[in-house]
């Protein structure tokens, strides 16, 4: 009954695998050949049934019944395997046995598939030879993957200890970057003061120029020229502007020119007192356009040691300045005014002569002969020209003289102007 149970359910399966709409079951002869002994039992157990009912069955009756027996015990067996309490109609059985007949086909097959393969395998038995070389060889693989085996625990141990310098490694890292994060921000720090110690020094480097430039500029700044600006204006010679001489043609105010006598007698005593000389028979009074000289003169008998002795000197009194009431072309009216620029000039050839002594030069390098006045002074001539102011029609030669005149004092100021510089 197992047996025929396993067919039914694979039979059962394979239908409904087919239809699900409906199940097969297909009964073998055994099957059959059973129910009939169950029919077979039915009816002798029937005939005891005779002695009890105390009838007789007839032929007929006991075919039908085990007929009838016979398809309960079949509906009984189909309804327990299946879904329909009825027998299969035609149309499905020959469906059914198409199906089995294909799968039958297929496992046929199969089976052919499977035997040609069993006999190459029984073919391809190998030799004895050849089985001890698959021998040899499955030893030598059997050794390699021993040697193997024990590469790949190597492998796995130096990946072990790999694995661990790499974590020492990361921790490393973390250390380095907490590192440079603290140096960077150390180092924007040090930027940051370092920009701000750069801008300081370059305002101080700033200033430091400017006031390197301003100090160039006062070294170069000639005090004594900035005071006393000896030039020329045409035929005369200027001091701080004003004209120094008179033309015919030009005629200059007095006003004019006693302001400037004043300013240029100033000039010498300014050059005196820095380049440290002190005339002899002169006392300059630098008035502006009153200004006057001073002669002195000791008795001749008085000697050195008395006139040290503050010995009272002779003192003769020379306005260096005109009214413009006299006129020029008397000189012996102007008497006092000519004598006054001759102690002028004498006075001014003292100083130079002592700026040669003293060879008070501008530069090293300098000749000796550029220590000599512009203009050689003999008593009452300056370049050979007379300062006094003569007769008549001889305001050129006198402004001439005076242009010389101031011509010295710019020399003897520029001597001057060193002498302030090397102090």
């Amino acid at each position: 009954m197992s047996t025929i149970n396993d067919k039914d359910d694979s039979s059962n399966q394979s239908d409904q695998t087919m239809n699900p709409a409906m199940s097969f079951i297909m009964l073998s002869e055994s099957q059959i050949d059973t129910t009939e002994t169950g029919a077979t039992i039915s009816v002798g157990e029937s005939q005891s049934g005779k002695s009890k009912g105390g009838q007789v069955p007839t032929k007929e009756t006991l075919a039908l019944s085990s007929q009838l027996e016979l398809g309960n015990r079949l509906f009984e067996i189909l309804s327990s395997r299946s879904d329909i309490d009825h027998p299969v109609c035609s149309e499905c059985t020959d469906l059914l046995l198409q199906k089995l007949q294909q799968r039958q086909t297929s496992i046929d097959r199969e089976c052919e598939v499977y035997s040609e393969y069993l006999k190459n395998a029984q073919h391809s038995i190998p030799t004895a030879e050849e089985q001890q070389k698959t021998i040899r060889s499955l030893q030598a693989s059997q050794e390699a993957e021993e040697l193997a085996l024990k590469e790949l625990e190597e492998l796995e141990a130096e990946k072990a200890k790999v694995e661990e310098e790499m974590l020492a490694l990361d921790r490393e890292s973390t250390r380095l970057e907490k590192e440079e994060e603290a140096f960077w921000r150390e180092r924007n720090a040090h930027d940051l003061a370092l920009s701000k110690y750069i801008d300081q020094r370059t305002s101080l480097q700033n200033r430091l120029a400017n006031d390197t430039k301003i100090l160039e500029s006062l070294q170069k700044t000639n005090v004594y020229n900035d005071t006393f600006c000896i030039s020329y204006d045409g035929h005369f010679g200027t001091i701080n502007g004003m004209r120094l001489g008179r033309l015919a043609n030009h005629p200059v105010e007095w006003a004019e020119i006693n302001a400037a006598w004043g300013e240029t007698l100033l000039t010498l005593v300014v050059c005196a007192e820095k380049l440290g000389h002190a005339f002899k028979g002169y006392r300059l009074v630098p008035l502006g356009s009153t200004s006057r000289i001073e002669r002195l003169e000791y008795p001749q008998n008085a000697s050195q040691s008395s006139q040290a002795q503050n010995a009272k000197p002779k003192v003769t009194v020379f306005e260096l300045f005109s009214t413009g009431d006299l006129p020029l072309g008397l000189g012996f009216l102007n008497r006092g005014f000519d004598n006054a620029m001759v102690c002028f000039l004498d006075c001014l050839k003292q100083l130079g002569e002592y700026v040669q002594r003293g060879q008070i030069a501008l530069r090293p390098e300098e000749p000796l002969a550029a220590l000599t006045p512009p203009h050689v002074i003999e008593k009452d001539k300056i370049g050979g020209i007379s300062i006094k102011l003569g007769a008549f029609g001889q305001e050129e030669q006198w402004t001439k003289a005076c242009k010389f005149t101031l011509t010295c004092c710019k020399h003897l100021l520029a001597r001057a102007s060193f002498v302030d510089d090397i102090h």
